[in-house]
């Protein structure tokens, strides 16, 4: 950016920022609640709905349309702001809400819950945009941290309080709840982000085609990733299909983006070695997060024959130091202006935890299977909001949206990885002996860990740029 350029930006106060972090806080806490409310509540949903096919799709299409969209949509917040965004997608992300409690099929609510997911992918990119807009990178640490509370908040409480509402008044309860929070967004958000400034989309022309060969390649790799944990239904013809339309939509996307005036995805970003690795990481957070916190929990319930309660008692102590150390992590940050020592840190945490899960077995005493998932914890609450600072920080200022788009598309699809590793342990190890079922684990185990050492060798040779101070 240019001197001039530069010197357009506004600087806001420390009270400005409050204020615009106090109107998207709220959107976070919906998309992330959301993701958590459910799970408790699809036995429910079983009982009082018919319909076809497998409940793991109340999930999954969720999971499908809000991993696509949130790039696109971050690009999109680019040319048109955040604010008309983040306004739209509270409107879709309520209505789909109103119309999932109203469902009176599984067809029905699949579909309502696909359209939920689109409401919910704008709701996280234009909250991680909008503090980019407003945050210089050195100061972003310090912010990103109420972020990462809400997740917090979102996966301690909302099993939790989706079982509650399921057990004492209905599963529909659980998508009224949104309305009254989605109210109060819409009005916060709607006034704090009035002090972003107006975007100027004259002359910018839509990717439509970018768009939609991005949604179909990460539409079919989602599709394949979830075939992977189900090896009983899966089929030769269908996985090849699969992987053939990703490859060949893959490859209309980077000839699209190529000549494309405006490219939904510019390429110019992936020639960052800074943000590629920040992308990786990404990736890589998210898949040792999911699996572990599905691990632990299915160790629990299966290998030491506890309760689905008992297991959310587990891990209890494993969120709670994420979202603690999410906190120092971003302070740490903010004071040492850099954040390669940090992400090295977390995940040479990452790999320890890991690699001392993979030695538990059903005799393991609870207290030292807690021991050893904190240092998990610690490392993902340690490197989660430093990983958004970083590739913020490292890409050009009009590609933050879709860059933060990006992040959050990588995280979602190392969850989904993460999910699959932790789902096949349960289809391969129902049923088999103790000594099979505990193997499973810790090869699981030993599988994140593997990841995490990688993820260390990136943090280590990761570019260290100074946090920008303007």
């Amino acid at each position: 950016m240019s001197s001039t350029a530069a010197a357009a930006q506004p600087v806001y106060s420390h009270r400005e920022v409050i204020r615009v972090i106090g109107g998207i806080a709220l959107c976070i806490l919906l998309s992330a609640l959301d993701q958590t409310i459910v799970a408790p509540a699809i036995p429910a949903m079983s009982a009082d709905l018919a319909g076809f096919g497998d409940f793991s799709w109340i999930i999954s299409a969720y999971l499908l349309t809000s991993t696509a969209a949130t790039p696109i949509l971050g690009k999109l917040s680019d040319i048109y702001g955040r604010r008309p965004l983040t306004l739209l997608s509270i409107l879709v992300f309520t209505a789909a809400s109103i119309l999932c409690g109203l469902s009176q099929s599984l067809a029905q609510l699949v579909a309502f819950r696909a359209l939920q997911g689109i409401g919910g992918a704008g709701l996280i990119a234009m909250a991680h945009a909008a503090i980019a807009d407003v945050v210089t990178p050195r100061e972003r640490g310090r912010y990103q941290v109420y972020m990462s509370g809400m997740w917090g908040l979102a996966s301690i409480g909302g099993p939790v309080v989706g079982g509650l509402m399921t057990d004492h008044l209905s599963w529909r309860a659980i998508f009224w709840v949104n309305l009254p929070l989605a109210a109060i967004a819409y009005r916060l958000s709607s006034r704090a982000l009035r002090l972003l400034p107006p975007r100027t989309p004259e002359g910018a022309r839509i990717d439509i085609a970018g768009a939609g060969l991005l949604t179909v390649a990460v539409v079919c790799c989602l599709l394949l990733i979830s075939r992977a944990g189900q090896p009983g239904e899966s089929s030769v013809a269908v996985t090849a299909a699969l992987v053939l339309a990703g490859c060949v939509a893959l490859a209309l996307l980077m000839a699209q983006e190529r000549r494309a005036p405006d490219p939904m995805l510019p390429l110019r970003m992936f020639g960052n070695t800074v943000v590629v690795r920040g992308l990786f990481m990404s990736f890589s957070n998210a898949l040792i997060t999911f699996a572990t916190t599905l691990l632990v929990s299915l160790h629990v319930q299966l290998a030491m024959g506890g309760t689905a309660g008992g297991s959310g008692l587990v891990l209890t102590p494993y969120l709670l130091t994420f979202v603690a150390l999410s906190f120092s992590g971003g302070r740490l940050s903010r004071r040492l202006g850099r954040t390669r020592a940090i992400m090295s840190a977390a995940f040479a945490s990452c790999a320890a935890g890991l690699l001392l899960l993979a030695t538990i077995d059903g005799a393991t005493p609870v207290a030292l299977m807690i021991a050893y998932s904190l240092l998990v914890g610690a490392g993902i609450g340690l490197v989660q909001p430093n990983i958004t600072v970083t590739i913020q920080n490292a890409c050009e200022r009009r590609d933050v949206g879709v860059a933060t788009g990006c992040m959050l598309l990588f995280r979602s699809i190392g969850g989904a990885f993460g999910a699959t590793l932790a789902g096949a342990i349960v289809a391969r190890g129902i049923g088999g002996s103790a000594a099979l079922l505990d193997a499973g684990f810790q090869w699981a185990f030993l599988a994140c860990a593997a990841v995490a050492v990688v993820s260390l060798g990136v943090a280590l040779t990761t570019r260290d740029l100074a946090l920008r101070s303007a």
